[in-house]
């Protein structure tokens, strides 16, 4: 029995029908394969998450997604959808606070990329200007290899941070620190 052939372009909503269990994102109409993460990524994002939650919760802040949440909020390319390692959508910005079924049609208050051994540089700095095209205030990118991170924001100011020192939430996730000593003891 033949297979319909593939679409030559690609629309957000194949992307939702091709289930969970495939890891691409869609760019230009094209899907482009996300890396595995990695075991040592997949703690880091999950720990960090977990922060995240909790500290949300207590102040009622807003939401926090997995790398599961895909985001079409790119108004150069509405055909691009893009699944951060992490990410969070303040309260009042979804209607009712509840997430949509399909795709995230507003572009989050916080991305986060957790960078695996399989990552390239160059698909690493698109995803990063995506988010901080599509308006992204605060964009955080871990490095467990070397134990830092970078923070970027859409003014173009980038923070580089040490082992030693603390990721804060700004005024995106009030109130919000983590050592970054502390995020890596478990790897």
């Amino acid at each position: 029995m033949a297979t319909a052939p593939a679409p030559a372009e690609y629309l957000p909503e194949d992307l939702l029908a091709m289930g969970s269990d495939l890891r691409y994102e869609l760019v230009d109409g094209q899907l482009v394969e996300r890396p595995a993460m990695g075991a040592k990524a997949n703690l880091i994002a999950t720990e960090l998450i977990r922060l995240l939650v909790n500290h949300v919760k207590v102040g009622q802040l807003g939401l926090c997604f997995s790398d599961g949440c895909g985001y079409q909020c790119f108004a150069h390319d509405p055909k691009r959808v893009r699944f951060p390692d992490g990410s969070f959508v303040r309260s009042g910005r979804l209607p009712g606070d509840k997430p949509p079924d399909g795709h995230m049609k507003i572009a989050p208050d916080l991305a986060i990329e957790v960078v695996s051994p399989n990552d390239l540089a160059e698909d690493l700095d698109l995803r990063i200007t995506d988010y901080l095209r599509a308006g992204v205030p605060l964009v955080w990118v871990i490095y467990p290899k070397s134990r830092s991170a970078i923070v970027y924001r859409p003014d173009g100011r980038c923070t580089r941070l040490g082992e030693s020192d603390e990721l804060r939430g700004e005024e995106v996730v009030p109130g919000f620190a983590c050592r970054l000593d502390e995020l890596f003891a478990a790897i």
